[in-house]
């Protein structure tokens, strides 16, 4: 729980400022660009997908993840990865596709290290319209 209530805070510096469905934050680290998009929100919880853009490494699938935040108790977690895939709480071992037990945790601890990193060291993307004197 303590990972998720992590997870949730620093995700929160992340989001887009307009928290409605379709917003988008950009986010660069390093030579990769990722978006976090806000696919629904409602009364207590916000689903947000987060994909990455650019800064891809050939034959490694691009990171993919859905998370749910839920609002009153200020925990955030994965409720999907690589687009298609619902995880289940945990796993019993060995099962057909050879889940971690504990394959849940792994996920929410490496949403943890790559939200440390976005927060501590990514820039985020702004779109400046030079031709409309912003700049």
């Amino acid at each position: 729980m303590t990972l998720c209530e992590h997870n949730y805070v620093r995700l929160s510096k992340l989001l887009p400022k307009e928290r409605t469905a379709k917003s988008v934050r950009k986010v660069k680290l390093g030579s990769s660009e990722f978006a976090i998009i806000i696919d629904d929100s409602a009364k207590y919880t916000l689903d947000i997908s987060i994909k990455q853009l650019t800064g891809m490494v050939k034959g490694v699938s691009p990171l993919y993840l859905t998370v749910r935040l839920y609002q009153d108790a200020k925990v955030a977690e994965i409720i999907h990865h690589d687009y298609h895939q619902r995880i289940k709480p945990s796993y019993g071992y060995p099962n057909p596709k050879m889940h971690q037990k504990d394959e849940k945790y792994q996920l929410n601890a490496f949403l943890y290290d790559w939200l440390v990193a976005c927060v501590e060291h990514g820039q985020a993307v702004l779109n400046w319209d030079i031709n409309n004197g912003l700049v």
